[in-house]
This record gives structure tokens, sequence and C-alpha cells, in this order.
């Protein structure tokens, strides 16, 4: 029997006020946003012993407003195709649940996106105006994920978009405009990250499964099937932290890098948790572990490498 918006909203511990608004933001997804940044900056503090204060606040402003408004496009076109309904659960909610126009989601989503142009426009000038072509190309992206007539989210490459750009892209920038340049290194660096950010949206397609399958979406969990979905959720994982120790082990990190192994925990408890669950609101623990994965691997890292430079 389905539950009704009030069951939901209790179930899902969702409050009234600024809780709304704050929910709109889908905050355990923004750690997509804010480690890339984060990462990218630190590796460039240890290969170049440079710090920019500035840029590095104004990058992580701008990233964070570019993954909210994303998740607010997100919320606004997934509500006028029909997908998100009063018992969707993994969504803010603020449009089926609490009850704000769809128009004002979609515009405050512009807003964001206008106050990130300003941003980077700081960031380009004090740098370069690629960051500027690069930047756009990203906002493009991050609309078109559920806008447009062809989204993103309804095809199997949603991971994979999301991986390169808010991975290999944020930390790309993140790290040239503190130093100027891009290494290879820093690519190599992106790529666990990458990984970690693309299993967020694994795991929001493996609790989504049944609904988007409705729906017509073709994404990788409806491919394979939540058991192989939840089986490659895990081998990613295991790929990513074998990658770290490889690039410790090559140098390409210090070996304070090491110190992101200790967010293996967090990983298990994911797959942990997705394992013999079929209702989205059973998987909403094993989703939130998800982004706590990545954080706390992408911290940890941060931190590791801040020691080595310290040191």
């Amino acid at each position: 029997m389905k539950q009704n918006s009030v069951d939901i909203k209790n179930a899902l511990n969702e409050r009234d006020g600024f809780q709304v608004w704050w929910r709109l933001l889908r905050p355990h997804t923004l750690t997509a946003s804010f480690i890339p940044v984060f990462v990218g900056t630190m590796y460039a503090i240890v290969t170049e012993h440079i710090f920019h204060v500035g840029l590095f606040l104004a990058m992580m402003i701008a990233a964070i407003l570019i993954q909210a408004a994303t998740n607010m496009f997100n919320e606004y076109y997934d509500y006028v195709r029909g997908l998100d309904n009063e018992q969707s659960v993994g969504i803010g909610g603020t449009i089926v649940r609490d009850g704000v126009k769809p128009k004002t989601v979609l515009n405050l989503a512009i807003i964001f996106f206008f106050i990130a142009i300003i941003i980077g426009l700081y960031i380009s000038i004090t740098t370069t105006w690629w960051i500027a072509v690069i930047g756009a190309a990203s906002m493009l992206i991050g609309y078109l994920y559920t806008g447009g007539p062809f989204p993103i989210a309804y095809t199997p490459f949603g991971e994979v978009a999301a991986g390169f750009l808010m991975g290999t892209v944020m930390i790309g920038i993140s790290f040239y405009i503190q130093t100027m340049y891009i290494s290879k290194e820093v690519i190599f660096v992106s790529i666990p990250i990458a990984i970690f950010i693309g299993t967020i949206l694994l795991a929001n397609n493996i609790r989504d499964l049944d609904n988007d399958r409705e729906n017509g979406r073709k994404t990788i969990a409806i491919l394979i099937g939540r058991k192989h979905a939840i089986i490659f959720l895990a081998c990613l994982f295991f790929i990513a932290y074998g990658l770290t120790i490889v690039f410790v082990v090559k140098r390409v990190l210090p070996i304070f890098a090491l110190l992101s192994l200790l967010s293996i925990a967090k990983a298990v408890q994911v797959i942990v948790r997705f394992r013999g669950k079929t209702e989205p609101i059973e998987m909403m623990p094993a989703m939130v572990a998800t982004g706590q994965t990545n954080t706390f691997y992408g911290i940890l890292l941060g931190i590791g490498l801040l020691i080595s430079e310290l040191m």
C-alpha cells in the first residue's frame, strides 16, 4: 500500500521551514562539488608550495552553486516529466511534498547559475579566459543532465559524465588556477575521485531502478539489474582504492595519502546496506553512505597531502 506524503515526510524526517530549501540543495550530493576543489587545491600546494586563498574560495563557492543548481534542474524537470510524485524518495520533495511552485525552483536554479557565472568571471580575469569556456561547458552539461530533449540522466552515461565533469575537470581546474599549468599526475590523482562521484550517481540509480524503468530510463543499473549493479558498485570502490595504493607506490601521491584508505569502512557499509533491499526508502541509508564515502576519502586524502607538505 502506498504511503501518503505525510507518511513519507515522517519516514524521511523531513521538516518545514528552512529545511525545505536546504533539502532542495540535496546536501548529501554536494560532496561531489567541494571535495574535487579541495583535493585539487591541496595537490597544488604539495606540488608547487603555493596557495591563493581567494581563488580557492571562489572556485569552491562556484562549484557548490553549479552542483546545487543542477540538483534544482533535476527536481524541476523530473517533476515536469512526471517522474517525481509525493511518494518519491531521494529528492528534495520541495515541489511534490512541500508545495513550492515549480517555476520558483527553476528560477532559483537560474539565479545560482548566474552567481556562479559572476564568480567564474573573477577567476577567469585572474587566471585565463579558458576557465570561462570550460565553466560554460560544465554548466551546460549540468543543465542537460536532466534538461533538454535527451537528458544524460536517462542514459547509461550519467555516471561517466558526472565523474569526469565533477571529478577530473573540477580537480584539473582547481589545480590549474593555483599553478597555471596541468600535469599528467593531477589527472591520475583525479581518477579515484571521479570514480567515487560516479558511484554517487550509480547508488542513486540503484535506489530508483524500478521507478526509472517504468519511466523509460536506460541507466546502467537498469541495464544490468540491481544485483549486478551492487556488485559493479563494489568493484568501482575496489578500483578507486587500488589506484590510490598504486599512485602512492609510483610516488604520484605521498605516503600520507594512504590515510584515505580509512574510508574503506564506509564503502563496505554502502554495500552491506544495499544488499537485500528493494524499496527506495530502505536504500536511502546506503545512498547517504555513498556520498559520505566520497567525503571521507577526499578529506582524508587532502589531509594526507597537507601533512606531507608540512613534514
